[in-house]
């Protein structure tokens, strides 16, 4: 990772539309389980950034595609961070489900 990739953003609204497309990848909501029961983007599952170090045994493989999301970004940035601490090599912070444009699951 450069300099200028700190300053980067990414979509998460094409972020999704990749998950979707490509198979074995995971989308993930690092909030709490009241605010992903409140709404969460289709297809996502709830790792709580709380409880992320020890719910991510059950990711498996260490090189599966990982997405990670929260409200507005901090928390999916450091869920990134603690999962490639604990050996993931492919996660990607997609930002906050507040930008998402599509559709919301409750």
């Amino acid at each position: 990772m450069g300099f200028f990739d700190l300053f980067r953003k990414t979509d998460i609204n094409g972020a999704v539309s990749a998950f979707r497309n490509q198979e074995g990848a995971m989308l993930i909501d690092v909030r709490e389980p009241d605010e992903y029961r409140a709404g969460h983007i289709p297809g996502s599952i709830n790792m709580p950034l709380s409880r992320l170090a020890e719910m991510a045994g059950g990711i498996g493989n260490k090189e599966t595609q990982l997405y990670l999301y929260c409200l507005r970004g901090t928390r999916s940035r450091r869920g990134a961070a603690v999962l490639r601490s604990g050996g993931f090599c492919n996660v990607t912070s997609i930002g906050g489900i507040h930008a998402y444009r599509g559709p919301i699951e409750k």
